[in-house]
């Protein structure tokens, strides 16, 4: 589950947040000063708010996976028999058969498209809308712990790390994330099996010498 919500999370946003290196840093007060590391992406994901919302959007997208898969299954079971039947088939007929193909290739894609944009904007809003209220809970745990400064270890392909070394002690991310499942109120929610957004469907296999090309 949580391998499933790291790579959606980072598929669906194409952004960085570092929210919690932008919270207010209370003013220098002589002392030492007193700084905390947090992986925030890592932290809105594993939230029980979090994973609770996106199991019930991988349910919502079910029957496009569904509908995928029929469409794949049955282009497979098309390019199989013209494949096997390909040298007794006129040319009329091969290429009427190579164009069903093609046309339930091309609905296929068109799909898997439409299914994996909107999958993809709703789990950005749904990810923002968690990160907003884990931000809350950072900054007044940070005020409360009386850190002078809160660095986002989050790395992705779009940003380089902000945090290169840090104690282990120094990492609140685990802090924050029950204290957000506290204020929440949302329990851990049950093991879901690993699913992904819709995929295009299989390739078909390419006919029989002398057929058209099915791809």
């Amino acid at each position: 589950m949580k391998r499933t919500v790291g790579l959606a999370v980072t598929l669906a946003l194409g952004f960085a947040l570092s929210a919690a290196a932008q919270a207010p840093v209370a003013p220098a007060t002589g002392g030492p000063a007193k700084i905390a590391v947090i992986a925030f992406q890592a932290a809105v994901g594993q939230t029980n708010e979090f994973q609770r919302n996106f199991a019930d959007l991988q349910k919502k997208y079910e029957p496009k996976r569904e509908q995928l898969k029929t469409l794949s299954d049955e282009i497979e079971s098309l390019g199989k028999q013209l494949q096997a039947q390909g040298d007794k088939l006129t040319d009329a007929e091969r290429t009427s058969r190579t164009k069903t193909i093609e046309d339930k290739k091309k609905q296929a894609q068109r799909i898997a498209e439409d299914a994996q944009n909107d999958f993809q904007q709703e789990i950005q809003a749904l990810f923002g809308t968690v990160a907003g209220k884990v931000d809350e809970v950072l900054t007044t745990y940070a005020q409360q712990q009386g850190f002078t400064l809160v660095l986002d270890g989050s790395q992705s392909q779009q940003q380089a790390p902000l945090v290169l070394y840090a104690r282990p002690s120094t990492d609140i991310t685990q802090a924050i994330i029950d204290a957000y499942n506290v204020k929440s109120g949302v329990p851990a929610p049950p093991a879901q099996p690993a699913a992904t957004a819709p995929k295009p469907a299989a390739t078909a296999p390419k006919p029989a010498a002398k057929a058209p090309a099915a791809h």
